[in-house]
């Protein structure tokens, strides 16, 4: 079976946790052994988010007045890369037999797409609403509500392509265990004469990785986070888990723009579009989301 697996920045760097490299070392290292039971057996492609890590390597640049900080595609290109290696070098340890590549991957976005106008996706660390306000009027940021939390948003504009798709096709059938597409993919637009240049955006890893498990024909999209489910009305008395629904349930109700919106559009996308299952469920429970028996399975 071939499976694409999307799994969170936040898998990495959980929420309120201090932004350090063994902080997502330690956490990687749990996850490895979840993520090499649903590897077992099958072609994995493994896309990853970048979140609280761009956020922070963009911190961490504004601090060196010497020099204009890196854009926001650099800073994705640098996340893929130190990401990348702490996945990489933790799934080995548990599958020391399996081939693994990290790859540095482009995605083409639409330079007129209206999602640049409308910054919406939230990265870097929370604060409370009083912090955010006070660094979005000293840094010129935008900044909504993450949660219980604020965080600085950019914007998202729609993936189109993968331009390294075949390099990961290629790496799949031949039995690697492929890490790309790491943050949603560097974001690059194409030129008439195929010239790239990357653009001022962080890309939805979740809606990349549909694209990247539609383009794949892949038998399964996989997206694993901090919840053990969706719910209907989640935070309130009435919270309900879904354990199964199909992709117009889903879109009639509403979800939260900053979390659990876009990983049910990257669900619904891959269904749609294929006639073949999704899931989301728990990093935990990473095989038993992949076989039905836990997370919300979503069926043509």
């Amino acid at each position: 079976m071939r499976v694409v697996v999307a799994i969170g920045g936040n898998a990495l760097l959980e929420r309120g946790e201090v932004l350090s490299a063994e902080t997502q070392r330690r956490n990687m290292a749990r996850a490895a052994g979840a993520l090499a039971q649903l590897a077992d057996g099958n072609e994995m492609v493994l896309v990853h988010g970048n979140g609280p890590q761009v956020g922070l390597l963009a911190l961490e640049g504004e601090a060196f007045k010497e020099a204009p900080p890196f854009p926001l595609d650099v800073l994705g290109a640098e996340s893929q890369g130190m990401i990348g290696y702490v996945i990489a070098q933790e799934m080995r340890n548990v599958m020391p037999e399996r081939q693994i590549a990290t790859l540095i991957t482009q995605t083409r976005v639409d330079p007129a797409d209206p999602a640049f106008g409308a910054p919406s996706k939230p990265i870097g660390p929370v604060y409370s609403e009083a912090e955010a306000q006070a660094l979005a009027e000293e840094r010129g940021w935008q900044v909504a509500a993450d949660g219980d939390y604020f965080r600085r948003v950019v914007p998202s504009p729609q993936p189109m392509d993968i331009l390294e798709f075949q390099t990961i096709r290629l790496l799949a059938q031949e039995g690697a265990l492929v890490i790309c597409a790491g943050g949603g993919g560097v974001p690059v637009i194409v030129g008439v004469e195929g010239q790239t240049r990357g653009v001022e955006a962080v890309i939805d890893k979740d809606l990349a990785a549909s694209l990247l498990a539609t383009k794949l024909e892949a038998d399964r999209l996989i997206i694993l986070t901090d919840v053990d489910a969706v719910y209907e009305d989640w935070g309130m008395a009435s919270a309900r888990k879904i354990a199964e629904a199909n992709p117009a349930q889903l879109r009639a109700m509403p979800f939260a723009k900053g979390s659990m919106g876009p990983k049910v559009d990257a669900v619904c996308r891959f269904v749609e579009e294929t006639g073949r299952p999704a899931a989301i469920g728990s990093l935990k429970e990473a095989a038993l989301v992949a076989a039905g028996t836990a997370g919300t399975q979503i069926l043509p």
